[in-house]
């Protein structure tokens, strides 16, 4: 029997919110329902969608909540939207989450990229500390007004910043505050963020494409994100993806699910001791139901070990050069924590060696404006070009190895002759995900 430690949270169903459990037991088809009067959908006023989205805000500490049936993606680009007139600049971190970038195609944004802090052991964007964020919104702002700041809290590998902290920072400045919370259980709202979107097969127990918007404050205008979503959400929500919001919300906050989590956590925690005893370096992290091994320090690249252990039956969420992220979901495979320990001791013994270097960081400066507006670079005429050949040209689409979803470049970017060099890099730290070339504007 294999171990599928990966996303969604419900782990091919254990972890599923007991309503949408039983309501995945009735007919195929029955639950397939369109917007009628008694259920109505996220944007109505009335009916079952309305009072459900009330009774989650309420739950979670905000003042609105909208649900979503095309992913955390879709709110996301809803949220930039709805506070980003078109031809302003919006200030985004470089493990921004690509659907933002889209979000700026779509409303003639201008997106200023702020570096992160960089562990160069791991190989991962460290949360920004107030001073590091002061610092990029002092420089960003010497450019101009900003419409917004994005922050990623916690991170795809459970790394969770100083919320109520940093929100203090870019509040001060006069801006609203948006954190993709996609791999979070809703803490934004009580830390004082503005807007905050969360994806409910990531951290609670609902189906892929189940997400939630919540939002409060001055700073954010309801009729606003609702034209957003009038904008982008389909017309005929599924209602299947609905009832998952319904019930993986109200499972997140009820006693039954709290207790749930905690009997995770304390598997989660015997498997950490094992692996610790069994001399398994491990990444400290903020999500005890994410267990990031550090393969680069036993000498394994992180996709190599990914192909060695799918091979095994053992299935990753995450591989990187350094690192190999594992998602234990909201009910861990029965065994998991003497299982898993076990090949990746056996792992160690295959391919393990020494120590791999340190990763260099990516030469940025701490925030970057584009050489040419995204949505221009993204639509230009565009040529392959060779990686070694790339210094000077402008970037024609983004370069987003797996994850499919952070970029390493990003469209309009000029890439300059060191940012080049350690793109060549990167192609042979991720073996068969970057290819030889990278698409430019065509002059």
């Amino acid at each position: 029997m294999g171990l599928d430690l990966h996303l969604p949270a419900h782990g091919r169903g254990r972890g599923l919110a007991p309503p949408l459990r039983q309501l995945l037991r009735q007919p195929p088809g029955s639950w397939d329902l369109p917007e009628l009067p008694e259920i109505g959908g996220p944007l109505l006023a009335e009916g079952a969608v309305a009072a459900s989205q009330r009774r989650a805000a309420a739950l979670l500490g905000a003042e609105h909540c909208w649900y979503g049936v095309n992913g955390a993606s879709g709110l996301l680009q809803v949220a930039l939207l709805a506070l980003a007139p078109p031809g302003s600049r919006v200030l985004l971190p470089r493990n921004l989450h690509r659907s933002l970038l889209h979000a700026c195609v779509l409303g003639q944004l201008e997106p200023l990229l702020f570096a992160l802090p960089f562990d160069a052991a791991t190989g991962l964007w460290q949360p920004p500390s107030p001073e590091h964020l002061q610092q990029v919104l002092q420089e960003a702002l010497a450019g101009g007004p900003l419409a917004a700041v994005a922050l990623v809290s916690p991170t795809y590998q459970g790394l969770a910043a100083d919320l109520p902290a940093l929100a203090r920072v870019v509040h001060s400045a006069g801006v609203p505050l948006l954190v993709d919370a996609a791999h979070g259980c809703g803490a934004g709202m009580a830390a004082g963020v503005d807007i905050e979107v969360l994806s409910l097969q990531k951290s609670a127990g609902g189906l892929a494409q189940s997400a939630a918007l919540l939002a409060q404050g001055p700073r954010v205008e309801a009729a606003a994100i609702e034209r957003a979503l009038l904008w982008l959400q389909t017309s005929s929500p599924s209602a299947l993806l609905l009832a998952s919001c319904e019930a993986s919300m109200a499972e997140l906050c009820s006693p039954a699910g709290r207790r749930r989590r905690r009997q995770a956590e304390q598997v989660a925690a015997r498997l950490r001791r094992r692996c610790k005893a069994c001399g398994l370096p491990l990444v400290d992290n903020g999500d005890p139901l994410r267990l990031v091994l550090h393969a680069a320090a036993l000498g394994i690249n992180g996709l190599e070990a990914d192909a060695w252990l799918l091979e095994r039956g053992v299935i990753a969420e995450l591989p990187e050069p350094a690192t190999l992220t594992f998602c234990l979901g909201q009910v861990p495979p029965v065994g998991v924590s003497w299982r898993l320990p076990r090949v990746l001791m056996a792992l160690r013994r295959e391919l393990g060696g020494t120590p791999l270097p340190p990763l260099q960081p990516p030469p940025l400066p701490l925030v970057a404006a584009l050489a040419l507006p995204i949505a221009q670079a993204w639509r230009a005429p565009s040529r392959p070009l060779p990686l070694a050949e790339a210094a000077s040209a402008i970037a024609a689409e983004p370069l987003c190895p797996y994850p499919p979803g952070i970029p390493l470049l990003v469209p309009g970017e000029r890439i300059d002759a060191a940012r080049a060099a350690w793109l060549q890099r990167q192609q042979q730290l991720w073996p068969g995900q970057i290819a030889d070339t990278v698409k430019v504007v065509a002059p």
